[in-house]
């Protein structure tokens, strides 16, 4: 049987999705039955589960079911990877593939794999950019080199032409059409039962529909005031659509075009939430062009620096308990949830690099397994940001005093309190600073320093001079 093969992988939907538009149309068009699959990496089924994990298999589950409930039988297959390719081989004529690409990562090494593997055989070889709205080379300066600097970089990206909503062919949905061959998802299937069974938590926030409607709410609830409310961590002020789109249960397109439909004005919040868009897209260039930048600091005056290998420090930022309430607020909120906000991963990032003076690629390795909406890009970028070695970094003497963070956006502690649980009955004069508290205070208020909770593990005005000279040092050398 001739077929054309369907590859889904962190687009897990069955609306505005190019691969899946353009299959459809090439198997209508040549008279070739669709075959979906979903390729279960033993290099990832077979480590130790987190949060990261936990929630995307999570929502493959939940996926598989909605593609099998309407019609579209996504087979699992767990295996290498051309050895899939090859069992599905061994039963079927495949003329083509369709998939949507990785442009950057170990993504794109696999992809390049499996292209020539394919190729070879005489398949056609269909990759289209889906996962962002302009791909890593899209936009360019004039001269052909690529932009290290955001704002020119936005203005470049605000003027270019964006892709429109795809639509796709659901008629084409039936058993007359799709292949549903339970024999080669049999083993997949069982493996995927195997880690549901594992998993530690469960979420609810998953699937296109919740996406869809995380969408709308914050157009119509949130939009217009994110310019002012997305930096106070205590307020539901994001748009919280980064874990669908880590998953792709919702498609960049959709989100981009909705903003203009539903809101036909411009105004700060919009023009801000675009920005984010952007600062996606920038840094999935910034990964194309620096393939090394997982392990490698972009600018190269900081490469080889000697930063402080203390585990014990490092233990305590992973667990929340630096002494430093805001710092170990985000922190434990991203222990419990596997999110946290923006503006404490920029605080916590740039505690770790510049209060212990700790290897950046440690935290982003951290966050890596916990972050539900990890995007590798956008957190190799963020880490390499906060440690003032990556592109369009924040200048090394700029040193984020967590007090005065603590103090400007969560004045009354609220938001410390809610993960904090030891500060809860602080006083507001002290929840910044709990050290300074006097000793009837700490018993009035259950938190006995030193006891109930740490003492501040450093002192952020030694630590940033010594910051300082460290940098300075590494860029002499």
């Amino acid at each position: 049987m001739e077929i054309v093969v369907i590859w889904f992988r962190r687009d897990m939907r069955l609306d505005d999705h190019i691969a899946l538009s353009k299959a459809i149309t090439y198997a209508k068009k040549h008279e070739y039955k669709l075959f979906a699959f979903y390729h279960l990496d033993p290099y990832f089924t077979e480590m130790e589960l987190d949060l990261n994990h936990e929630h995307f298999f999570q929502n493959l589950a939940h996926f598989v079911k909605e593609a099998r409930e309407a019609q579209v039988y996504v087979h699992l297959l767990h295996d290498d990877i051309l050895r899939a390719f090859q069992q599905v081989m061994d039963v079927y004529d495949l003329k083509a593939i369709f998939f949507n690409e990785d442009q950057v990562g170990i993504g794109q090494t696999r992809d390049l794999q499996v292209t020539d593997f394919l190729e070879e055989k005489g398949i056609h070889v269909s990759k289209w950019q889906d996962t962002h709205l302009h791909g890593a080379r899209d936009i360019l300066k004039a001269d052909g080199s690529h932009y290290q600097v955001f704002t020119p970089y936005y203005q470049s990206w605000r003027k270019q032409e964006k892709q429109p909503v795809i639509k796709v062919d659901k008629s084409f949905f039936s058993s007359e059409h799709t292949i549903c061959d339970e024999s080669l998802s049999e083993q997949g299937d069982e493996k995927l039962r195997e880690i549901m069974k594992k998993c530690s938590r469960t979420f609810d926030q998953i699937g296109s529909d919740k996406a869809m409607s995380t969408l709308h709410t914050f157009i119509q609830e949130r939009l217009t005031r994110y310019h002012e409310k997305r930096d106070i961590p205590s307020v539901f002020g994001t748009s919280k659509l980064s874990r669908f789109l880590k998953t792709g249960t919702i498609s960049i397109r959709t989100v981009f075009h909705a903003l203009h439909e539903e809101v036909l004005y411009e105004d700060e919040g919009k023009e801000t939430f675009m920005k984010e868009l952007a600062w996606r897209d920038f840094y999935h260039m910034v990964f194309a062009h620096y393939p090394k930048m997982k392990e490698k600091e972009i600018n190269s005056a900081f490469q080889g620096m000697k930063w402080n290998e203390d585990e014990m420090l490092f233990e305590v930022w992973c667990k929340g308990e630096t002494g430093f309430p805001l710092v170990d607020a985000g922190m434990r909120q991203l222990n419990e949830e596997g999110w946290m906000h923006n503006r404490l991963r920029m605080v916590t990032a740039s505690f770790l690099t510049k209060d212990y003076l700790i290897d950046w690629r440690k935290g982003e390795a951290y966050f890596a397994k916990k972050l539900v909406d990890y995007d590798e890009a956008s957190n190799i970028g963020g880490f390499q940001w906060a440690a003032s070695v990556g592109t369009d970094a924040v200048p090394y003497f700029r040193i984020f005093n967590p007090t005065t963070q603590s103090k400007r956006f969560d004045p009354s502690g609220e938001y410390i309190r809610r993960y904090v649980q030891e500060l809860k009955h602080v006083d507001e004069k002290w929840i910044h600073e709990p050290s300074k508290m006097p000793i009837d205070e700490q018993i009035k208020s259950g938190c006995v320093l030193g006891n109930t909770y740490p003492l501040p593990t450093v002192d952020h005005q030694e630590r940033r001079k010594k910051a300082i000279s460290l940098f300075e040092e590494a860029k002499q050398s």
